[in-house]
């Protein structure tokens, strides 16, 4: 099968799926009536229950096993935070213009489309051309706005409803700004993510936790980006459920206690050696990775076996998942290292998971700007003698200088590393004064040598203070599901074989309704029956659904396969009745009394349907 070939089998699959999620309202998009507004979408009934059990087992699977704190913040975040963090200077996307119609796109997916179009649809595309085009899809990520002009003009790239000439690319900002309070003075932003508000809370976090590292703090909430150009569904839009964990460990201990469990796991990994050298991922062990220095540490390995069990416990399938590291062009020049869980679905490898050893930047970064240490303490058994740094600010000539300012300069001069504490020094002693920068107040001041002063002492220690590392995985719960849909989709042939039945293949732990109850047909004693067994399902807290229409039997079941629910019980007596799995589409006939405690069992995955029907008689219909 060719190129364009493949792609028309992958269309016309993705669009199987979302008619179905879109027909049986998993998800819709938002605001219809009024045409929609691109990139935000509503879940419906059975998506809300698909989401609401992902993120119940998310919580089971990560802050119940980890013994992880949960927190919730605000969505709304003030300039300042955001501005620390770096997000108001670099949380940005390049943007081209239509120069006739003003209609914005994204500059690199203008680019990307070209070139994957031109690779899977042109039959005349020589070996030189198809190299060049390969060769710009790796470098995307590194090209510059010049570059990337350069490249959409030399291709003769236009927006792609009016085919008008395009405007050179320029930076936006993604994040929805917003202002606190009637005045409008106070400016803030829609959080991009939910991490910051992790990390303006440590010190408190911290003391909660017993002053102790290891630990973990998690948060599932909304995040929002103001994306360009809007597309691929729920993979891309501009209101999002993120799950967010940051890990604060000690950086000069790494190690994990529970690396043990999960290092004989072996998956599809992409390390960046690989990717440069053009081979494909391959199988590794998660122990080798770390033995071999692949993967940073044992605690970031620790977490990505833990998120490989987290997808393919949903049904994400393993053969369709990757951890590709992050290559030098992509890493943040803090992080130690980066990998992201990847999942192939109708429209590529999709970004799912970051899981990320983000070093000990944003904790800095929140010290500098808020005055306030952000800081861990290890207390030593005997004390120890070390040279330590004295910076002695006096501040009566500071006061005079600064006057209300003075409190933060005080503060920005008491917060210097060595490094820069040694060359301040240095300055001041060749010159007798030195600029120096105040983060608090965003400028630079003039720093007297009667204003401070640096000296390096002995002193006996009882304890290390120190900037805790961070390792941070961050699941997009959107995508996570959307993928989920499409690994789970596929259809059989009806009955009689005269039509095509969509069916989910959804685990119990995530479907949306665990079971259905059916009576065979309309009869007072047999919907009694089914009100009965209903109740005790809610009294053990089971989903189901109970239909008596008199609709027949075979278009019941082809309804809730179609929703993914995988049991469905058939009142056809008032003693006992037939469960039917959805997948084999076998049957067993179990006791009334017993239906609700099965179910159960099998939903929470006590035990397995292959146990059940070993136990149970089968009932052939």
């Amino acid at each position: 099968m060719d190129a364009a070939q493949e792609a028309q089998k992958r269309e016309a699959f993705r669009q199987a799926v979302v008619n179905t999620l879109e027909r049986r309202l998993f998800y819709i998009p938002s605001f219809k009536i009024y045409r929609g507004v691109a990139g935000l979408y509503d879940y419906g009934p059975p998506g809300c229950a698909v989401k609401a059990n992902v993120l119940a087992f998310w919580r089971q699977h990560f802050v119940r096993e980890e013994s992880m704190l949960e927190i919730d913040c605000p969505c709304v975040t003030p300039e300042i935070v955001l501005k620390a963090s770096g997000h108001v200077e670099k949380f940005t996307d390049l943007m081209v213009k239509d120069e006739k119609t003003g209609t914005c796109y994204r500059a690199d997916h203008l680019l990307k489309d070209y070139c994957k179009d031109k690779l899977e649809k042109d039959p005349n595309l020589s070996a030189e051309k198809a190299a060049e085009l390969k060769h710009v899809l790796a470098m995307l990520d590194d090209l510059s706005p010049e570059e990337l002009g350069a490249k959409i003009k030399g291709y003769g790239i236009t927006a792609p409803d009016t085919k008008n000439t395009l405007s050179d690319p320029y930076p936006f900002n993604l994040m929805f700004q917003t202002s606190i309070g009637p005045s409008g003075l106070s400016s803030g932003y829609m959080r991009p993510e939910t991490a910051q508000g992790i990390f303006v809370n440590f010190k408190d976090l911290y003391y909660f936790n017993g002053n102790k590292l290891p630990f973990a703090a998690a948060q599932i909430g909304q995040a929002f980006r103001n994306e360009i150009s809007p597309r691929q569904g729920l993979l891309r839009v501009r209101e999002f459920t993120l799950a967010e964990i940051e890990h604060f460990v000690d950086p000069e201990d790494k190690s994990h206690p529970k690396f043990s469990e999960v290092s004989k796991l072996e998956f599809f990994m992409f390390p960046r050696e690989d990717q440069v050298s053009g081979r494909q991922a391959r199988r590794i062990q998660i122990g080798e990775a770390v033995s071999q220095g692949i993967v940073n540490n044992e605690t970031l390995g620790y977490f990505i076996g833990r998120v490989y069990l987290f997808l393919t416990q949903l049904g994400i399938d393993k053969d369709r998942l990757r951890f590709r590291q992050h290559l030098a062009n992509e890493m943040a020049h803090y992080a130690a290292d980066c990998w992201d869980a990847e999942i192939e679905c109708s429209y590529g490898w999709i970004e799912c998971v970051g899981i990320a050893d983000r070093s000990a930047y944003d904790l800095r970064a929140h010290t500098d700007k808020s005055g306030v240490p952000l800081v861990a303490h290890e207390k030593f058994s005997e004390p120890i003698e070390v040279e330590k740094l004295v910076i002695t600010a006096v501040k009566k000539e500071l006061g005079l200088a600064f006057k209300g300012n003075q409190k933060k300069v005080v503060e920005a001069l008491e917060a210097m590393g060595e490094k820069e504490a040694m060359e301040l020094k240095a300055t001041l002693e060749a010159n007798g004064e030195a600029e120096f920068h105040v983060c608090t107040l965003d400028k630079d001041v003039t720093i007297k040598k009667n204003m401070v002063s640096i000296s390096k002492e002995k002193r006996k220690e009882h304890q290390r203070v120190f900037t805790p590392s961070v390792i941070e995985p961050s699941f997009g719960i959107g995508r996570i599901i959307y993928c989920l849909y499409e690994h789970s989709f596929y259809t059989r042939a009806s009955k009689d074989g005269d039509e095509q039945l969509n069916v989910f293949r959804f685990p119990p732990l995530v479907a949306p309704i665990k079971c259905t109850v059916f009576p065979l047909v309309q009869n007072q004693q047999y919907e009694e029956v089914a009100k009965k067994i209903a109740k005790s399902l809610t009294a053990v807290g089971i989903s189901y659904k109970i239909d008596i229409t008199g609709t027949s039997i075979g278009k019941r079941y082809a309804r809730t396969d179609e929703l993914g629910v995988p049991f469905a019980i058939t009142v056809d007596s008032t003693s006992s009745v037939t469960i039917r799995e959805r997948d084999s589409k076998h049957q067993i006939r179990v006791n009334v009394e017993e239906v609700a405690s099965l179910v159960k069992e099998v939903t929470d995955g006590t035990t397995t349907w292959a146990d059940v029907q070993w136990k149970y008689p089968t009932h052939s219909s």
